[in-house]
């Protein structure tokens, strides 16, 4: 972060919270450089670059808190510290709360409409009917996707990536938890199988 990005920071967040420490991008593959440079570039508001910060949550380290209300998630580090992302969140009505846990992991996942995404949008049923979109570029869920279960049941919720960037900070998906490429695959390589995932 050069010093006129760190200094508009502090000064967005003075009386707030101080000045955060801005997270280095995660390293990627070929692959990633070559599908991420296919979705269309949007600059977020500053307030929603990837940060660390003062632990605002007090959950155990590896957990992940997603307030929807004010489209950040935390992933928990040691020493009451945290990285904050921004992130898109469901609207109203297809909003989703409560406590999961990461039951999986994929990079560039394939995408199944679900089945009352199909019945809102009968347009995607061909899509279904030949076994969803594979990952790429075009795919909604992004570079990574980290897959919420109760128990052993998928809850059809996910954390993920978009081809969609402009919607980071929005009320927009159909429940699912959407972050820049860039931070889903920074989050992909911190988050554990089973860590705790707390949606509120």
């Amino acid at each position: 972060m050069n010093w006129k990005v760190f200094a508009a920071v502090c000064g967005l967040t003075v009386g707030l919270a101080g000045c955060y420490d801005s997270v280095p991008d995660p390293s990627v593959s070929t692959q990633d450089s070559k599908y991420m440079a296919m979705v269309p570039h949007f600059e977020v508001g500053l307030e929603f670059h990837r940060y660390q910060v003062e632990d605002p949550t007090g959950e155990a380290p590896g957990t992940v808190v997603i307030d929807t209300k004010k489209h950040f998630l935390y992933f928990v580090l040691p020493g009451k510290k945290a990285i904050r992302y921004g992130v898109a969140t469901g609207s109203e009505a297809a909003g989703w709360s409560g406590v999961a846990t990461v039951g999986r992991k994929a990079e560039w996942p394939r995408w199944m409409p679900p089945a009352d995404m199909l019945e809102r949008w009968p347009h995607l049923k061909p899509t279904a009917a030949a076994g969803g979109l594979p990952g790429g570029p075009d795919n909604p869920l992004g570079a990574r996707a980290m897959y919420l279960y109760q128990g052993n049941k998928d809850t059809l919720y996910r954390i993920h990536g978009t081809n969609e960037p402009e919607s980071i900070g929005h009320d927009v998906s159909s429940g699912c938890i959407r972050m820049a490429n860039i931070d889903a695959i920074d989050l992909f390589n911190r988050v554990q199988v089973g860590a705790k995932v707390i949606v509120k």
